[in-house]
């Protein structure tokens, strides 16, 4: 049987040297198959053909049954997946295992001790909601989008103008004019086609805030006014959902993690009150130097990264503020606030 094998070897080989394609080899090795048999079934025994060849009739009869058992499995299987591919269904996405190309692309992350396999794992199953696809949220979900976070999740009413394009690095000028998450959309699947996002162009509202939370693991709040930060970090707080919120202003920028079913303050914790006008003016009206939300903005991509996967500490309980003009960074403890109507009371239970 050795010198039949060790033809076909050959006979693989020479196919391969001349580009055969796989069904013209696979048909040299079946003709050589089929020789063998009717050798062995017509040749007497004791032939010295037969004894060449060696085996017997029925061996060799069993080995072209098991063969073509395998042939039929990888056929059936093959005419799977195309028809899974006709109906847009990923084996790999109804499975949840990840893809060749996904292990390569996240390697950098399953080498590192703290997050691992089992880490990318719950990046991959992740939920996370971004509020807001202009400075902050630019970088937030380009970077999680890039980390492998399986769902991401984007909300903006607003349209891409030429003036966000000094910093909000998501946008493209031909897409001037085009819905915010529709663009954000457009850049993220094509920098990773293997995660899903859902775009909900609407203002973050009392009404649609609360059932849109409920979908998502976490919630990053990239928003640029007071009534949206409240908002988020009230219904965050009743479903018990951390939120990570950054703000930025001129040279400036600030983020933390609240979280009050962890023990931590939340937002309105921290900043019990809104700033009377001017106080604290908007970018348009101040100003911002166009890397401070890169900066900012990947930092809440950190930090999200870091919660899902267990890794390092959170700045829960931490206020970082970064001074760009200066290149300081400093960091304010915080602590619940006893008479928070927002989180007072989760707060004590969590402790």
């Amino acid at each position: 049987m050795g010198l039949v094998f060790g033809i076909a070897l050959l006979l693989w080989a020479a196919g391969a040297l001349l580009r055969a394609p796989y069904r013209a080899r696979w048909g040299m090795i079946g003709g050589l198959y089929l020789g063998v048999l009717v050798v062995q079934m017509l040749m007497p025994e004791g032939h010295a053909l037969r004894q060449t060849i060696g085996g017997t009739p029925e061996g060799w009869f069993s080995l072209g049954v098991i063969a073509a058992m395998i042939a039929g499995y990888r056929v059936v299987l093959g005419a799977i997946k195309r028809r899974a591919a006709e109906l847009g269904v990923d084996p790999a996405e109804k499975t949840g295992a990840f893809r060749p190309a996904e292990l390569d692309r996240y390697a950098r992350h399953i080498v590192l001790r703290e997050i691992g396999g089992p880490g990318q794992r719950k990046l991959k199953d992740a939920k996370v909601l971004v509020i807001g696809a202009g400075g902050l949220g630019s970088p937030a979900l380009m970077y999680l989008g890039a980390a492998g976070v399986g769902t991401l999740g984007v909300i903006d009413h607003d349209s891409v103008d030429n003036s966000n394009l000094q910093r909000q690095v998501l946008h493209t000028d031909e897409r001037i004019g085009m819905p915010k998450v529709f663009s954000a959309q457009a850049a993220l699947k094509a920098q990773n086609p293997f995660i899903e996002v859902r775009t909900y162009k609407r203002r973050l509202t009392e009404d649609n805030a609360a059932p849109l939370f409920e979908d998502y693991d976490l919630i990053l709040d990239g928003s640029d006014n007071f009534k949206t930060r409240y908002l988020a970090n009230r219904v965050a707080a009743e479903q018990r959902k951390p939120l990570i919120a950054a703000a930025i202003t001129q040279w400036e920028g600030q983020i933390s993690l609240y979280h009050p079913a962890a023990g931590t303050p939340c937002y309105e914790c921290v900043f019990p009150t809104v700033p009377a006008d001017g106080l604290a003016p908007s970018c348009s009206e101040a100003g911002v130097v166009g890397p401070l939300p890169g900066v900012v903005g990947a930092m809440m991509a950190v930090e999200a990264v870091k919660l899902l996967t267990g890794a390092g500490e959170t700045l829960k309980g931490r206020l970082l503020i970064y001074d760009a003009l200066y290149g300081e960074t400093r960091q304010i403890a915080l602590k619940p606030r006893a008479d928070c109507t927002v989180c007072s009371g989760r707060a004590r239970a969590a402790g």
